[in-house]
Order: C-alpha cells, then sequence, then structure tokens
C-alpha cells in the first residue's frame, strides 16, 4: 500500500505543473542542490556579510558537508534504485543510481535547521520543501526518498549542531 502511494505521488509530480520554462527553472534550481553547494554557497556569503554569525554559517556548512557524508553511507546500504517510469523519463540525469534517502533533501533540511539560527526560518524551510519536491517533479527520486532526508537531514542538524 506504501509502495502504491508513493508511486502515486511521484506520478503526479511527475505530470502536473510541467511545462518548457517551468521545467527550466526547476531543474536549474535542483542543480543547484547537488552536493549542498546551494547551502554551502548561502554558508559561505552569509559569513562574509554577516560576521558575527560566522560560528552558525561555519556549523552549518560542517553540518551540510556531514549530513551530506551520512546520506552517502545510508545510501550504499539501503541501494534503492532511482524510479523508472517508463512513459515518463527522468528530466535529469543523476550522481548515481541509488535514490535513498535524499542527498538534495538531507542536506537541505540540516542547513535549513542549522541557518535558522542566523536566518527566518520560513523562507529556509520553503527553500528545503521546494528543493525536495525539485527531485520527484524532475523524476529521479520517489516521494518516499524526500521525506526520509528531510528527516535524516533534521536529525543530523540536531545531533551535530544543537
Amino acid at each position: 500500500m506504501l509502495r502504491a502511494l508513493d508511486l502515486a505521488l511521484l506520478r503526479l509530480l511527475r505530470t502536473r505543473l510541467h511545462g518548457p520554462q517551468t521545467e527550466r527553472v526547476v531543474l536549474t534550481f535542483t542543480r543547484t542542490g547537488e552536493h549542498g553547494a546551494l547551502w554551502l554557497a548561502i554558508c559561505l556569503l552569509g559569513s562574509i556579510l554577516h560576521p558575527g554569525r560566522r560560528a552558525v554559517y561555519r556549523e552549518a556548512a560542517l553540518t551540510v558537508v556531514a549530513a551530506y557524508l551520512l546520506n552517502i553511507v545510508l545510501k550504499n546500504i539501503f541501494r534503492r534504485r532511482r524510479p523508472l517510469l517508463e512513459e515518463l523519463p527522468s528530466l535529469s540525469t543523476t550522481v548515481t543510481a541509488l535514490s535513498y534517502p535524499s542527498a538534495h533533501a538531507t542536506t537541505s533540511f540540516a542547513a535549513a535547521r542549522v541557518l535558522s539560527g542566523a536566518l527566518p526560518a520560513r523562507p529556509l524551510y520553503a527553500c528545503a520543501i521546494a528543493m525536495g519536491l525539485s527531485r520527484p517533479y524532475a523524476g529521479v527520486h520517489y516521494p518516499s526518498d524526500i521525506a526520509a532526508g528531510a528527516l535524516l537531514g533534521t536529525a543530523a542538524a540536531d545531533l551535530l549542531a544543537p
């Protein structure tokens, strides 16, 4: 039943709000999440622009890197293959064929959790959610990969940067 729900949600995200311009915007955005790059750039920029909060940005950057590495370990343990919908091929290439949990969601939620100590939480979490949803939209993750990544990133941030 959960697998069927996961697949139904994936199909929904792969078939709604798609058009050349929207896909171009979403794919550009999702690429900024590779290896946590968007969040690391925010940390670097924040530490330059807000020297008084440099410790928070440093802690966030270290948490993003640690969460990403933990994600890689878990992907290699679970070894779940990326979705394959014959009639809806993925819109993006990926670094690996493994999908669970989503590294984009993991790094995004870890960053949002820690950076909310220096920046407004709502926009950070909105960005993290958008990053997570961009992955099944592109057809490279199941929604459950995103949920697991969000939980993992949040837990990692709570453990590493309490």
